[in-house]
């Protein structure tokens, strides 16, 4: 389906992208009820609509972090050490400019960390305290979302913060333990 988005900007969207096609027997084995179904498409496109467009203005929030999460990716990315060097002066730069473009882009707080703390908060407190994941006793594909947007800054000050001021912790470690289990 075509539309004009925010900006004016004809977009694409799929509307049944968080639809898994099962069948009535499969998704009742799956899911339990359409409930846990709905749910989960829900927090999976918040994932993508909301969650993900907090990692850039919170990675590259100053100059120094910036700088700290190219020197990140320069070093993970064996990169060798002209191109590490240039990409990480000015890769750090140029992240930096276009994350304050997407912090107004999302009208994101003046501190950004308050929109990732409040987005972790309301994850968990949708899990809730009677079941471990969103999927219940096991991750499903909205906890593997949510995960997978927080675990790309693993390592970085961002995440050290995140884990500090929230209650997402206990979550996270559970969903990395159940992957981690699960490709055993």
């Amino acid at each position: 389906m075509k539309s004009l988005n925010d900006q004016g900007k004809e977009v694409t969207e799929f509307c049944n992208k968080y639809w898994l096609m099962l069948d009535e027997k499969e998704a009742q084995q799956m899911y339990g009820g359409k409930e846990a179904r709905t749910e989960e498409m829900k927090w999976r496109q918040w994932a993508d609509d909301w969650l993900v467009h907090l990692i850039s203005p919170n990675v590259y929030r100053t100059p120094t972090e910036a700088l700290a999460s190219f020197d990140y990716i320069v070093r993970e990315g064996k990169f060798g050490a002209v191109e590490g060097a240039v990409a990480k002066y000015l890769g750090a730069a140029a992240m930096y400019l276009i994350s304050k473009r997407l912090k107004s882009r999302h009208h994101l707080q003046d501190d950004v960390r308050k929109d990732l703390y409040e987005a972790a908060n309301k994850w968990v407190a949708a899990v809730g305290k009677d079941r471990p994941f969103m999927g219940g006793q096991k991750p499903n594909l909205a906890d593997l979302a949510v995960y997978g947007v927080l675990r790309v800054m693993e390592g970085l000050e961002a995440f050290d913060d995140l884990m500090r001021h929230t209650r997402i912790e206990p979550w996270y470690l559970r969903v990395e333990k159940a992957i981690a289990e699960a490709s055993q």
